[in-house]
């Protein structure tokens, strides 16, 4: 929830809980669940996101995990040394672990950057995604879903529906 201009409270997402959502915190590669906690820990918000939540829901184990956060970049850097910073535009964090790489990202905002990526909020991120399945939040920790544009029915509907103008 959060305020309108006239103070009234507003609800902007769904939330799912672990009863209501089904996925089990088995299925996740326990390397993310620690790096989420590790930045809950630090003060910072920790997600899976993209494919991997939706492969969650369908029942499925994912192949690779992503991560979101509001952490940027060199902070991640800072709690995991075995950890990497890639990318010129917009920079993400590789924390590798013996066999695989998990990929950790800050939020991305709306407003365009010029040289420099400009960081923002939950909300403004999943405005960037490219499907409303694509566009869903997952907080191992919680064991929580948030869904800011109905990604979750659309699964569960079986409907693809583009974040993106085509």
């Amino acid at each position: 929830y959060s305020a309108s201009e006239k103070g009234v409270p507003r609800k902007r997402a769904e939330v799912y809980t672990a009863k209501e959502h089904k996925i089990r915190r088995r299925d996740i590669d326990p390397d993310a669940v620690r790096i989420a906690q590790r930045l809950r820990g630090a003060g910072h918000s920790a997600y899976v996101v993209g494919g991997a939540v939706r492969d969650l829901l369908l029942g499925r184990v994912p192949k690779d995990i992503d991560l979101v956060t509001d952490a940027p970049p060199r902070k991640i850097k800072r709690l995991f040394r075995n950890s990497r910073i890639i990318g010129k535009r917009f920079r993400l964090v590789h924390v590798y672990f013996r066999e695989k790489i998990i990929e950790l990202s800050t939020f991305r905002s709306l407003e365009p950057g010029d040289e420099e990526t400009v960081y923002g909020t939950i909300q403004e991120d999943v405005q960037r995604r490219d499907f409303t399945l694509n566009a869903l939040y997952y907080c191992p920790v919680e064991e929580i879903i948030i869904d800011y544009i109905g990604g979750v029915k659309d699964i569960r509907s079986k409907k693809v529906r583009p974040l993106i103008p085509l």
